[in-house]
């Protein structure tokens, strides 16, 4: 039983970890391979794809929001591997001045470390001096409220996260982003290291070393951009195998988009087969 490094709290309290996936399907492909927000189209996808979690079925765009961060990363890795495979190609760059060299890296998706939470909570407290902070830890609608501001802010956007993530400072209720603006430095970086600290994580950088110079050197590796990388690349690709099963089977475009990619170049495998033994006894 596969679980979650983190896990979804519902209402009641109650917490949910173990999961069912289903496979991609056209639609899903199609989906993922648009221009669009990347946090959007990630909770669209796994609203979809996640048949069960824990006790809850089917999950909604509402839950799979609401789900940690790493959790949303770990469910796209199983979405990943069930899809593409687990070994994971990547062309770089060696960044150390004197070399340059572009160097290939190759790893499985189990040699992507994943830490579960340290403590189990739907929410946390931490004090500081006689002040007791009440927080939640960062989801995908904060991913999604803030994406944008990320890109080109990441200060306001970090300030505007704590705001989000604050339930209570002191005898207040959540602070709005003026006052997270004027906490103490020191302050501020006390919750956002326990917010790490207690935050499950699926590492977003893998060691590498570069074939020509020998040196080591950490490779960022963003699970969302990558997993949304990879199907993008496919999108053209979508539509000449749809037309390629539609013209030889005459199936309907909805039945096609219905399969899964596997079961899909099954039948383009088999039909290639065919017609090229046709063609030789011709």
């Amino acid at each position: 039983m596969d679980l979650l490094p983190g896990g979804y709290w519902d209402a009641g309290g109650r917490l949910h970890r173990d999961f069912e996936l289903t496979a991609l399907t056209g639609h899903e492909e199609e989906l993922l391979s648009r221009p669009g927000q990347s946090a959007r189209l990630v909770t669209e996808v796994l609203s979809r794809c996640v048949r069960r979690l824990g006790g809850l079925g089917p999950v909604t765009p509402a839950i799979a929001r609401e789900l940690l961060v790493a959790d949303r990363h770990y469910l796209l890795l199983q979405l990943r591997r069930g899809t593409f495979g687990d070994l994971v190609r990547a062309d770089l760059v060696c960044p150390w001045p004197d070399c340059g060299r572009r160097v290939s890296l190759t790893f499985s998706l189990d040699q992507v470390p994943v830490e579960e939470a340290r403590e189990q909570a739907a929410t946390y407290t931490l004090w500081l001096g006689g002040t007791e902070v009440t927080f939640r830890l960062p989801n995908g609608g904060d991913q999604e409220e803030l994406a944008e501001l990320l890109a080109h802010d990441e200060a306001e956007a970090t300030t505007r996260l704590l705001a989000r993530c604050l339930l209570r400072l002191g005898t207040d209720g959540p602070p709005d982003r003026a006052r997270v603006s004027a906490l103490p430095a020191a302050d501020r970086a006390a919750i956002e290291a326990r917010m790490a600290e207690l935050a499950p994580r699926v590492e977003q950088t893998m060691q590498a070393e570069c074939a020509e110079c020998r040196r080591t050197f950490l490779a960022p590796f963003d699970v969302q951009r990558f997993f949304l990388g990879d199907l993008r690349i496919e999108g053209e690709q979508l539509y000449h195998e749809v037309h390629y099963l539609a013209y030889h089977y005459h199936w309907s475009e909805r039945e096609i988009m219905e399969m899964t990619r596997e079961r899909r170049r099954t039948y383009i495998d088999v039909l290639s087969e065919t017609i090229e033994v046709l063609n030789g006894g011709a």
